[in-house]
């Protein structure tokens, strides 16, 4: 990995940032994404504190071939006491998050009270599921440099996974690729919906996407990163979905950079967000089948999400 940090990028943006007081819905996120290499097994972590609002979310789920979907989510958690810290223990749950160096490796360990949901759409009543004890223990190591978004505060970092969890004391090794990224600013789930996607193809390539559906406004940011390494910022992204009659996505075929793909998604962890005036998105996150349409028909796993506002 290079020395040579992408401008505007500090060692530091590694760490916690100061919020604005003014912004209500000022928050700073880190997302960790881990999917094995068969795609049979996938895991993601969000953890976010929102300082002008007091509380902490965090978000952690393990999905797979054969599995019920196990998912821990709480917005009710209380700010780390240390405002320089990482971790968290409060509410049951604990939480550890240790960067070895800045935008080098990050090892995360979580133990916490989750659910078990037989349908993944029962998340979205949250109710119907049983208790469960999550706990990960998993290092995202990076493939290259971190890649910041134009004009905002965050960046990812293409990665590849070890570690394990385990869901009530079942341990399950992880062994594949992931992405995990930071931000810190603004973020209204309610405003407008998006796409989000990442994956990594059978021959070691690696794309990430995101495009924000807002009219007038052309923003899509992403990168290709070559088996060899090089990473290229794409020049595009044009999505296009199919979706069912519930509005959940059967795929999504996208042109990304170069590539044509469709995404398919194979284990879905969706989430119901209720904002505090009234209005609701639904958020679908999903470990995906990534395939390459046309050319050397190169497939792989990654992770992917759709966020719905609801309304319009």
């Amino acid at each position: 990995m290079s020395d040579a940090l992408p401008d505007p990028l500090i060692p530091e943006d590694e760490y916690r940032h100061p919020p604005d007081a003014s912004v209500p819905l000022w928050n700073e996120s880190w997302y960790l994404d881990a999917v094995t290499d068969d795609g049979d097994l996938g895991a993601y972590l969000r953890y976010s504190l929102y300082p002008n609002e007091g509380v902490a979310w965090v978000w952690a789920c393990v999905v797979g071939r054969d599995r019920e979907l196990v998912a821990l989510v709480d917005h009710e958690l209380p700010l780390p006491s240390d405002p320089a810290s990482l971790d968290l223990d409060a509410g049951g749950v604990r939480l550890r998050q240790q960067v070895a160096e800045p935008f080098g490796e990050v090892s995360v360990h979580l133990e916490g009270d989750a659910v078990r949901y037989p349908r993944p759409g029962a998340l979205y009543e949250g109710s119907g599921g049983t208790e469960a004890r999550l706990a990960l223990a998993l290092t995202w190591s990076p493939l290259a440099g971190p890649y910041p978004y134009p004009g905002m505060t965050r960046y990812e970092v293409a990665c590849t996974v070890r570690g394990h969890v385990e869901v009530d004391g079942e341990r399950l090794e992880v062994a594949g690729d992931g992405e995990r990224d930071h931000s810190w600013g603004h973020r209204d789930w309610w405003a407008f919906p998006w796409m989000w996607t990442w994956g990594r193809l059978d021959d070691g390539t690696y794309l990430h996407a995101t495009k924000p559906d807002i009219d007038g406004i052309d923003y899509e940011p992403g990168f290709a990163l070559s088996p060899d390494g090089h990473l290229t910022e794409v020049s595009g992204f044009t999505p296009h979905h199919d979706l069912d009659a519930d509005g959940l996505p059967r795929h999504t075929e996208a042109r990304i950079h170069d590539l044509t793909v469709r995404v398919t998604p194979l284990h879905a962890s969706p989430l119901r967000l209720d904002a505090p005036d009234g209005r609701v998105t639904r958020l679908v996150r999903a470990l995906c089948r990534v395939e390459e349409v046309g050319g050397a028909g190169r497939r792989g796993y990654g992770w992917t999400e759709w966020n719905q506002p609801q309304g319009g």
